[in-house]
């Protein structure tokens, strides 16, 4: 035989991975397979599927949760891969790998919080849509299990599994958009703090991008949410007070002059050295609490506290669940500097220290 002489069609079975069953039909001409052929093998009872437009499952059975996320995938990932819009040529470069497509199209909603491990939405499998975000200057339509949401911020996706992924919090909002149930939403959001997968202030920051908070469901919602953050946070530092032997402070007090003025409440205090300690849940929008202010321009809660706490000569630690969780040492390192340095900055107000 020639070397001249056209070898046969190179095997499917070549493929890599998921791959091997889940398609393109560029692909499927790079390697010899036609059109008309892989029509024919999609035929009722061929042993091909055709799940969503250009894109093959080289299988007759159902498929399985990877494959349906691949065939978004490789649906969403641009017009290229969509029959008849570009012919390839024999120079085609080859298809990239999913996790490379960051900029065309991200796994967003239940299928990413299952792909990041919540156990609160249903698995792969049992979904029935895939969301997937495209920017928003793409005219891509929702076909089969592929449900396309166009976006004008699409978020740096996160590899999972080898696929882009959007963020927790991005994934949390999005699936909250189409969902109504006050009870599951109130579960998935208490998962993603209980779980360490992110902190509740990145959540609020992006219902507040998607301007969500005006539904009570969410609002409700949210005001769990910073409850199960102070809680989680709460617990941390009474670890960090334990593990790096900081004396003990006075727990959840309010700080009063005499008189009642009130100055605010903190997490710790340690009265002899006026030095408190604040669990920062700011939730990004200049607001504190379930609803927050999006558009804003009064000056924090937080910080009108901080301030009138240091014009009593209290010196105020701020700390975030993620930094207790992360960097315990050095939270314990900056608070015990905060104690030993009391002496140097002088004699502070008398304040009461109330139980709150």
């Amino acid at each position: 035989m020639s070397h001249d002489t056209p070898v046969s069609p190179r095997p499917v079975r070549r493929l890599s991975h998921v791959r091997r069953r889940v398609v393109t039909a560029r692909t499927l001409r790079e390697r010899g397979v036609s059109a008309a052929t892989a029509d024919e093998r999609c035929r009722p009872g061929g042993p091909w599927q055709m799940p969503l437009p250009g894109v093959y499952l080289l299988h007759s059975g159902p498929p399985t949760g990877e494959e349906r996320l691949h065939a978004v995938l490789l649906y969403a990932a641009g017009p290229e891969r969509v029959p008849g819009q570009v012919s390839p040529g024999p120079a085609a470069p080859p298809a990239a790998p999913p996790a490379a497509r960051e900029a065309q199209a991200v796994i967003t909603g239940p299928a990413a919080l299952a792909l990041h491990g919540f156990s609160s939405t249903p698995p792969l499998s049992a979904l029935e849509h895939i969301d997937v975000l495209v920017p928003h200057t793409r005219r891509l339509r929702p076909a089969g299990c592929a449900r396309v949401v166009r976006t004008r911020s699409l978020p740096e996706a996160e590899e999972v599994t080898g696929l882009p992924v959007a963020p927790v919090p991005r994934a949390l909002a999005d699936t909250a958009a189409r969902t109504g149930d006050a009870v599951t939403v109130r579960r998935m959001l208490t998962e993603a703090v209980r779980g360490g997968h992110c902190e509740a202030r990145a959540v609020v920051r992006e219902l507040v991008r998607a301007r969500l908070l005006g539904r009570p469901h969410l609002a409700d919602a949210v005001d769990a949410l910073l409850a199960e953050s102070r809680s989680v946070a709460e617990s941390l530092l009474y670890g960090l007070v334990r593990a790096h032997g900081l004396p003990d402070p006075c727990w959840n007090v309010d700080l009063r002059l005499p008189g009642g003025h009130h100055l605010g409440g903190v997490d710790a205090y340690w009265p002899e050295h006026a030095v408190a300690v604040e669990i920062d849940l700011r939730d990004g929008t200049g607001a504190q609490g379930g609803a927050g202010a999006e558009g804003s321009t009064r000056p924090p809660t937080y910080a009108r506290k901080r301030e009138r706490l240091r014009g009593q000569g209290v010196t105020v630690v701020h700390v975030t669940a993620a930094a207790l969780r992360d960097r315990p040492a050095q939270q314990a390192a900056v608070v015990r500097t905060a104690l030993m340095t009391a002496p140097e900055r002088g004699p502070a107000s008398y304040v009461e220290v109330l139980p709150r």
